[in-house]
């Protein structure tokens, strides 16, 4: 590739960059780290035709920050494009915990790109032990990854200790009163290379047990239904981060980490399957969507959450709803609420819930706030707090036979792709994984006549097909044009941009994606 094309990406980010810095909102502080994001920007015509007259010279894989324009190459081979694409991949066959109970999830793939350094989505895949049900999760930080992380694991032990029995709260109560080990709440679905994280702290364990102390009181027997242990589990876990930081608390790691928590935000979105249930629970602009396949063969997408941003009219009306009517111009400025934060219900965020005086209050114990990048910043018309809700928007959907796979992913996928296109490139890569399985009917199946086709693939220099469908998603999402073609030198230039400019161009990315198991689910509607 010619330098022509690397210093026009660098100039043209730079200058952008100039522009916004003449903008006086929050989100020129954060605008790569901060939901108020700039949208993924096309690679113009100039580049593509400018990738037609630059060499195709193969340099070594690795990212670059915008200092090295010296030694700025912007060329991966297929082989390193589909190294960086996979790096994250996960994948999980779904076994029956209950043998007597058939599984209506077969397989679950996951996959994310950043673009945010560290990266600011996370995911997660979890199985409830006191309970039955599958509970499958994409988190979208912004502001930095605190509260995402932090959300993505302690969500999952709030939804499940919803759904336990009056009983089963019980014996958890009763193993921490005489101090031993408490009954397995969850079993994860990890992938080997996952970071080391501790599920539960101190801190937050006490939290989770305040919480189901008050379920106790309640004194239900079968525990809440679904769509309430959904609803109430936001919008306790969000209460909990900010107590959390109110209080006070002796650990400096734990004070400093909780603030980052409360400070950055996170949006939400949560599947949780229990045989032909499935419920999504939904708190601002991730999204989930069921590829349907119908009677006639014909393939169709369903919609199960509705974004929440100022394009939802339903949205806008709560908003002005909840404040005076004297708000309703400065509610919603320049697609953002606020004029701030493109998400209208998120995790964190607490400088967009809490007081003036309670900002304040909080701030002045001695953070070092610039070290721990907490932006202090109260927006303009800030008068009726808070703005911002986590309580999810919650939908119920049974599950058929014809519902084939759920797609859940951060809105980094979304703005480049249309639910319609996912659907379809779900099912094309469902057709073009089965065309390139080897026929082993015919010939032996061992590992020599696997490499000998391996080599053959490499040597005729065929594109080896993604195993990983989150895998394909992401790659048509940062390498197709307008026309939805795949361009390879577009996905190389999107995934070779430097660190410190690679936000300006694209978002995270993080999508999963569930495929259920039709004839289990079909067994289930017979026995109705």
């Amino acid at each position: 590739m010619s330098s022509t094309v690397s210093y026009w990406i660098l100039n043209s980010v730079r200058n952008s960059i100039a522009v916004q810095e003449s903008r006086r909102l929050y989100s020129r502080f954060v605008s790569n780290r901060n939901k108020s994001k700039w949208r993924p920007l096309r690679v113009p015509a100039t580049l593509k035709n400018s990738f037609s007259r630059g060499s195709l010279a193969l340099q070594k894989a690795h990212r670059h920050t915008s200092t090295e324009e010296d030694d700025f190459h912007m060329q991966l081979s297929p082989a390193q494009v589909n190294e960086v694409l996979r790096a994250r991949e996960s994948a999980h066959n779904i076994l029956d915990l209950d043998s007597r109970v058939p599984n209506s999830v077969l397989r679950v793939e996951s996959n994310q790109l950043a673009a945010n350094a560290p990266m600011e989505d996370r995911h997660g895949v979890a199985s409830c032990l006191q309970t039955s049900g599958l509970m499958f999760g994409v988190f979208d930080g912004h502001n930095g990854h605190a509260c995402a992380q932090a959300v993505s694991k302690r969500l999952f032990y709030y939804v499940a200790v919803s759904l336990m029995s009056h009983q089963t709260l019980e014996r958890m109560e009763g193993a921490m009163e005489s101090m031993k080990p408490l009954l397995p709440i969850l079993q994860w679905h990890k992938h080997p290379g996952d970071s080391v994280y501790k599920d539960v702290t101190s801190v937050h364990l006490d939290h989770l047990r305040v919480y189901w102390q008050e379920l106790l009181d309640l004194h239900m027997d079968m525990g809440l239904s679904i769509k309430e242990a959904l609803t109430y589990s936001f919008q306790r876990l969000d209460s909990d981060i900010s107590l959390e930081i109110q209080a006070a608390l002796e650990d400096e790691v734990t004070r400093n980490l909780s603030l980052q928590v409360a400070f950055s935000g996170a949006t939400a979105c949560l599947a949780h399957v229990d045989g032909l249930h499935l419920h999504v629970a939904n708190a601002g602009d991730c999204r989930a969507i069921l590829g349907v396949q119908e009677d006639n063969g014909m393939w169709s997408c369903l919609p199960l959450t509705r974004d929440h941003n100022a394009w939802n009219q339903a949205e806008l009306s709560r908003l002005k709803r909840e404040h005076p009517e004297s708000e309703d111009r400065t509610i919603i400025m320049d697609g953002r609420l606020l004029g701030v934060l493109m998400p209208c219900r998120a995790f964190g965020d607490v400088q967009l819930k809490w007081s003036k005086e309670l900002q304040r209050s909080v701030l002045k114990r001695g953070f070092d706030t610039e070290a721990l990048n907490i932006y202090q910043f109260t927006p303009p018309n800030y008068y009726t707090p808070p703005y911002l809700t986590a309580e999810p928007e919650v939908t119920y959907h049974k599950l058929r036979p014809q519902d084939k796979f759920l797609v859940l992913a951060s809105d980094g996928l979304w703005d480049v792709l249309c639910n319609e296109d996912v659907v379809r490139l779900v099912v094309e890569h469902r057709a073009e994984a089965g065309r390139h399985k080897p026929d082993l009917a015919q010939r032996p199946a061992n590992l020599g006549l696997m490499q000998s086709l391996l080599l053959q693939r490499k040597a005729k220099g065929l594109h080896a097909v993604d195993q990983n469908v989150a895998t394909h998603l992401i790659r048509h999402a940062i390498g197709s044009n307008e026309y939805g073609e795949m361009e390879p030198e577009r996905l190389t230039a999107m995934l070779t941009l430097p660190e410190d400019l690679a936000r300006m161009y694209r978002d995270d990315i993080t999508v999963t994606v569930v495929y259920f198991n039709s004839d289990s689910i079909d067994a289930y509607h017979k026995r109705d």
